[in-house]
C-alpha cells in the first residue's frame, strides 16, 4: 500500500502533461473565441436567473436554477479553495495562482458549453428518470459507437468523485487545533485519532447522502452562500490588517507566473501544478460539475449553461484569489513548514493569533462537509450508468466507508489519486464538448435572439 500510495502522484503528474493543458486551456480558449465572448455577456441576466424570475415548478429536472448552482459549487467551494490554493503556492510558488486564474478565465466559457450540454442531452436512466451529466451528452449527443468514452468517464468518476481529500485535509485541520495541543503527537494517538473522527464524519456524511439530491440540494442552497459570507469575511479582515503587501504579492504573483526557476520542472512545471488546482477548484471541463447542473429543472438549456458559468468567477476569481493573497500577504508560505489546509489556517491565526486557526477550522469543517454531501451523487450516478441505476444506492456504502480511509491517508496519496481521475474524467468531458460546440452555438444564438426579442417587447409596452 505504501509503494502505492508514493506512485499515485507520479500517476498524477504523468496525466497532467502537455496534451491534458493543451485540451483544458487550449478548449477553453477555443469556446471563448468561437462564442465570440457571448456567454461573457449575460452575467446579470443569469443573475436574474439565480433569483428565480425563469422558475417554472412543471419544467423537467429535480432542483431549481439556484439549487443546481449551489450543489454544484457545494463540490468546487472546498477544500480546493484553502488546500488546493496553499498547495499551489508550496509546490508551485505564487506564479502558480495566475494560471489558476487562467484556468477560471475560460472556463466561464467552457461551463457555458458543458453544462448547456447537460440540458439539451439530458437521457433517461434504466429505472427511467431523467438524468444528466458527461455519459448521457456522450450516449444522446455523439450516439452508440462513443459509448465506450461514457464508460470510460464513469469508471474514473467512481474514484474521482470520492472523498478522499476532503476526509484527509478536514482531519489534519481538526488534529492540528485539537489532538496536538492535547498532546497526542505520536504517530500511533495521530493514526487513532484520524481513525475515529473519520468514522464520525462518516456517519454525518451518510445522513445526508441518504436522502439524495433533492436533500442535497435544499442543505447546499442554505450552507454554501453562509460558508462563502464568512470566508470572505475573514479574509476582508485579513487583507485589511495586511494591506501594504497587497501589491507586492499580485506583483509577485504576475512575475513568477513565467519566470518560476525556482520550481521543479521551471516554468512548465508552475503552470501545470496552477492549471491542476484550478481544475480541482472550479472543476471545469472535468466533468462532475455537469452532472448537478444537469439536475436543473428547466426547459432552457442556455439557462443552466448562464447559471454554471458563475462558478469559476466566485470559486477560482474571487475565492482562490483571497485565500492566495492572505497566504502571500502574511508571509506563512516563507516561513511556516505547513502544508495544505494548515497552512491556509496557519496565516488565518498569524492575522487573529489564536483564534484565527479555530475559525479557519471550522470553516474546513463546513467546506468539507459540503463538498462529500455532493460527490456522492456524482459517483451514484456513474454506477448507475454502469450497472443499473436500481443499483447505485450501493455507492453510498462504500462512499462512506471511503471516508475512514481518507481520514488515515498520507496527503500525496489522496491528491493522487484524485489529481489522476480528474484528468481522466477530463478527456472524454471535453471530447464531447468540443464535439457538439456547434450544436449550443445554435441553440445559444436561439435563445439570445428570443430573449432580445422579449426584451424589446416589454420596453415596447
Amino acid at each position: 500500500m505504501e509503494r502505492i500510495g508514493e506512485r499515485l502522484p507520479e500517476l498524477a503528474a504523468f496525466l497532467w502533461g502537455p496534451p491534458l493543458i493543451i485540451l483544458l486551456v487550449g478548449g477553453g480558449l477555443f469556446f471563448l473565441i468561437y462564442s465570440r465572448l457571448a456567454p461573457y455577456q449575460y452575467f446579470g441576466h443569469a443573475i436574474d436567473i439565480l433569483r428565480g424570475r425563469y422558475d417554472e415548478a412543471d419544467d423537467p429536472g429535480d432542483i431549481n436554477h439556484f439549487q443546481a448552482l449551489t450543489s454544484a459549487m457545494s463540490g468546487t467551494l472546498g477544500l480546493g479553495n484553502i488546500a488546493g490554493v496553499a498547495i499551489a503556492l508550496s509546490a508551485g510558488g505564487p506564479g502558480a495562482i495566475f494560471w489558476m486564474w487562467i484556468t477560471a478565465i475560460v472556463g466561464v466559457a467552457t461551463k457555458f458549453f458543458s453544462c448547456t450540454l447537460a440540458v439539451m442531452y439530458r437521457g433517461h436512466d434504466s429505472m427511467g428518470q431523467l438524468q444528466g451529466g458527461p455519459m448521457y451528452i456522450i450516449r444522446e449527443g455523439l450516439g452508440p459507437r462513443w459509448r465506450p468514452l461514457a464508460y470510460f468517464f464513469c469508471l474514473a468518476g467512481l474514484f474521482g468523485t470520492l472523498p478522499l481529500v476532503q476526509a484527509n485535509q478536514l482531519t489534519q485541520a481538526i488534529r492540528d487545533v485539537v489532538a496536538e495541543p492535547a498532546g497526542w503527537t505520536t504517530a500511533e494517538s495521530a493514526f487513532t485519532f484520524n481513525f475515529f473522527f473519520g468514522l464520525a464524519v462518516a456517519a454525518i456524511v451518510a445522513i445526508v447522502v441518504l436522502g439524495g439530491i433533492k436533500r442535497i440540494g435544499l442543505v447546499t442552497s442554505r450552507l454554501v452562500p453562509l460558508m462563502v459570507l464568512i470566508y470572505l469575511g475573514l479574509t476582508v479582515i485579513a487583507l485589511v490588517v495586511h494591506a501594504s503587501a497587497i501589491p507586492s504579492a499580485l506583483a509577485t504573483i504576475f512575475r513568477e507566473a513565467f519566470t518560476a526557476e525556482s520550481v521543479g520542472g521551471g516554468v512548465l512545471g508552475m503552470i501545470t501544478i496552477g492549471i491542476m488546482r484550478g481544475a480541482f477548484s472550479n472543476e471545469a471541463g472535468i466533468g462532475t460539475e455537469v452532472m448537478a447542473h444537469g439536475a436543473a429543472k428547466t426547459k432552457e438549456p442556455v439557462r443552466e449553461g448562464l447559471v454554471a458559468m458563475m462558478g469559476p468567477v466566485v470559486d477560482t476569481l474571487l475565492i482562490c484569489t483571497c485565500t492566495a493573497l492572505v497566504i502571500l500577504a502574511t508571509g506563512v508560505l516563507y516561513t511556516s513548514d505547513a502544508s495544505g489546509a494548515s497552512l491556509t489556517a496557519a496565516a488565518f491565526h498569524a492575522v487573529l493569533p489564536g483564534v484565527g486557526g479555530y475559525i479557519i477550522a471550522g470553516l474546513i469543517v463546513v467546506f468539507a462537509a459540503s463538498t462529500m454531501f455532493t460527490f456522492w451523487y456524482y459517483g451514484a450516478k456513474c454506477l448507475g450508468f454502469l450497472i443499473g441505476a436500481e443499483h447505485q444506492h450501493w455507492y453510498k456504502y462504500f462512499y462512506t466507508g471511503l471516508i475512514v480511509v481518507g481520514a488515515v491517508a498520507s496527503l500525496e496519496a489522496v491528491f493522487g489519486l484524485i489529481d489522476s481521475m480528474y484528468a481522466l474524467m477530463a478527456v472524454p468531458t471535453m471530447l464531447a464538448t468540443l464535439l457538439l460546440a456547434p450544436k449550443v452555438l445554435a441553440e445559444a444564438r436561439n435563445y439570445f435572439s428570443r430573449l432580445a426579442a422579449e426584451e424589446g417587447a416589454e420596453q415596447g409596452s
